[in-house]
């Protein structure tokens, strides 16, 4: 699976992965995971927001466990966010083949849409339409770099943009979603695990940052006439640096637009994207309430007009206490069994957000983690060592084992 996944979407020049929602490779790797589906006789469906479902028994049964991940990416990212999880699914269900077992549940393989949000620039946009967490007018909304909206790109993929919108009799049939992760961090590295389970999800949100000054030419506009807003953004960048540091949380400035965009001439608009997160609500106000006071300072003394949206916000995410002390119990027993010891298997947050995280509202969810030796995520340098990946596999066919065989 690894082998005819890698290509799909790879970027040559920078080993990177640009998977992005609605485009030719998105088709690929949707092409792919359809392929992997009929190879194991699992009747696949496309919901009305896009995501992919593979089924393995009655879809319409209830009480459905369901795993998968997704299968885009963000510019130039590696090869496991996302697609380890379904990859970890398919052959979950092959090694749960091998053992024998029968299903008392209907199992399905999700792939989510437009997870990453690299094109649209929200996250989670599959996911957020089918729980109701983003409306159908919010999703019209939305536009990519060159001014393409949501249901434009839709429609020239060849789907029905008018049918989106919430799905609650699809999660009405679904008892568990347990998704299967890269971790983005170091701590099963330090902690010495191949494999772990979620907490929580730090709260996060993306901020759109807009400088407006003045165009003008770069060789002839003495320094105190300029009203040039890259000064105040790069002044606001540092204070995000601070502000995080201070919070013990992070904050990152890593997109940026920049009108007219020319060597010799002075901005009239940087447009900046501000992501930021922490282990709790009131350090994250913290946060974004000191990077927008110090960037409205900045452009009050540079002539500059500073517009602040928030783009997205996602509250902490507490995962199904149940679900997760299940998943303990399931892989203690497990690893008590292989190794004599206590098995017990860490449990860990993140300040990433994921699909697990959206649908935690309306159906239970809980998330594996497997370990990334360098911590390096959304980078073509992230990693898992296919020892820990079978581990992960393992983990996972135990939890679907228990949850949908017995």
């Amino acid at each position: 699976m690894w082998r005819s996944l890698r290509p799909i979407g790879r970027n040559d020049a920078s080993g990177g992965y640009r998977r992005y929602a609605w485009t030719g490779a998105d088709a690929d790797c949707r092409l792919w995971f359809r392929m992997q589906a009929e190879a194991r006789r699992l009747d696949v469906e496309t919901d009305r927001n896009g995501n992919q479902w593979a089924w393995l028994g009655d879809p319409t049964a209830g009480d459905a466990v369901v795993t998968g991940s997704h299968l885009d990416s963000v510019p130039d990212g590696g090869a496991f966010d996302g697609p380890l999880g379904v990859v970890s699914s398919f052959a979950a269900l092959d090694e749960l083949r091998a053992r024998g077992v029968s299903f008392r549940r209907p199992l399905a393989i999700v792939n989510f849409g437009d997870e990453e949000g690299a094109r649209f620039g929200l996250a989670c946009v599959g996911s957020r339409l089918t729980a109701g967490r983003l409306t159908k007018e919010q999703a019209y909304e939305l536009r990519d770099g060159d001014g393409i909206s949501l249901p434009q790109a839709m429609e020239a993929a060849g789907y029905d943009p008018e049918a989106i919108g919430p799905d609650p009799e699809r999660l009405a049939r679904i008892g568990a979603f347990v998704e299967l992760h890269v971790e983005q961090g170091r701590a099963l590295d330090l902690s010495g695990d191949a494999v772990g389970i979620a907490s929580s999800i730090w709260p996060h949100g993306r901020w759109r940052y807009d400088f407006a000054g003045e165009a003008n030419h770069a060789g002839t506009t003495r320094l105190v006439d300029r009203r040039d807003p890259m000064l105040t953004y790069a002044e606001t960048v540092l204070a995000a640096r601070r502000e995080a540091e201070l919070a013990g949380a992070v904050a990152t400035f890593g997109k940026i637009a920049v009108e007219p965009n020319g060597v010799n001439a002075i901005p009239s608009l940087v447009r900046g994207w501000l992501d930021a997160r922490a282990a709790d609500q009131g350090a994250l106000d913290a946060v974004v309430t000191g990077v927008e006071t110090a960037a409205r300072d900045y452009a009050d003394r540079h002539g500059i007009d500073l517009t602040v949206v928030r783009e997205s916000f996602t509250p902490v995410v507490d995962f199904s206490h149940a679900l997760r002390d299940e998943l303990s119990r399931i892989l203690g027993d497990s690893a008590a069994g292989t190794t004599g010891t206590s098995g017990k298997v860490p449990v860990l947050g993140t300040g990433a957000g994921h699909d697990a995280g959206i649908l935690s509202e309306s159906i239970p969810t809980a998330m594996l983690f497997v370990r990334n030796p360098t911590g390096v995520s959304h980078s073509p340098a992230e990693f898992a060592a296919e020892d820990d990946c079978l581990a992960g596999v393992r983990a996972l066919a135990d939890v679907l084992e228990e949850l949908a065989c017995r």
